[in-house]
């Protein structure tokens, strides 16, 4: 049995086991989050678009997605990875969730992946048929551990691996990508183009290759993110959102909200930040 430390959680109606990776996979994933839930209740939710790729190392049933690509929508998915999006989605679950999260940087998801992420953007792709039958056989073996602490011990192996086998990012995109990250979305690409020493068209492109979508695109789920974080808070109102989230005015972070969530931000804040019930599940699943 391993001694890593985990801290586990009641969420209401699930438990949480949170574990801090290996040091040297920590600047692409800040946390291993296993999950599952209490009771078997059909559940939708509806996902946004984030600063990270996401990974579902699935330890239970599967689960119907609706992602914005129209070619796999409403596919059934077991083990997943999720790229950047610029547009929302949801997913369809029968109950009883039992798994493993793993939110990446974009850049951490190019190297751990070893693909360009332009390959996974507005998609979601099946872990094998992107890492190969390693990762069949990960996920066989995570849900046979012992505990939380073995499944992350493994997870740590794994990653470290592909880690030391992965592509890494060019400079000048690494760079572009903090810079873009740390003004939350609102650095021109003008600017950054300038800062690198590459032409926007040139950063454009190997930025959208490597991170997965172009950086104007996205400074815009950036801006997005912060200000869904900021309408979870309840601190502010959302005109004071908008101007602290580089938005012209309440009325443009409103379409904004409607273009990438699909809702209004009043609807987004009564049904976004906890799973829907519902009785109505594909009959694939």
């Amino acid at each position: 049995m391993s001694d890593r430390p985990v801290e586990i959680t009641d969420q209401g109606g699930w438990w949480r086991a949170r574990s801090r990776p290996h040091p040297a996979l920590r600047p692409f994933l800040p946390s291993y989050v296993g999950y599952w839930e209490r009771d078997v209740r059909p559940s939708r939710m509806r996902t946004l678009p984030t600063r990270t790729a996401v990974v579902i190392l699935n330890l239970g049933p599967p689960l119907f997605l609706e992602v914005p690509d129209p070619q796999v929508r409403g596919r059934v998915y077991g083990s997943f990875v999720a790229g950047m999006h610029d547009g929302h989605g949801g997913y369809v679950h029968p109950g009883g969730q039992r798994g493993i999260q793993l939110d990446l940087t974009p850049l951490g998801a190019y190297t751990l992946f070893g693909v360009p992420m332009a390959r996974v953007t507005n998609t979601a792709v099946e872990l094998p048929d992107l890492l190969g039958p390693g990762a069949a056989r990960l996920v066989e073996r995570l849900g046979a551990a012992a505990g939380w602490a073995d499944r992350f011990d493994l997870l740590d192996g794994f990653l470290l691996g592909r880690l030391d086998a992965g592509p890494a990012p060019d400079p000048e995109v690494a760079r572009a990508w903090d810079l873009l990250a740390r003004s939350r979305g609102r650095a021109p690409v003008a600017r950054l183009a300038d800062d690198v020493g590459w032409s926007r068209k040139h950063l454009t492109h190997r930025f959208r290759e490597q991170a997965g979508l172009p950086p104007k695109v996205m400074g815009r789920v950036l801006r997005f993110q912060s200000a869904v974080e900021m309408m979870r808070t309840g601190d502010a109102g959302l005109a004071d959102i908008a101007f602290a989230c580089g938005y012209y005015d309440q009325a443009h972070l409103n379409r904004e909200v409607r273009a990438l969530a699909g809702c209004s931000p009043t609807d987004l804040l009564a049904g976004q930040f906890e799973p829907q019930l519902t009785t109505t599940v594909p009959e694939a699943l």
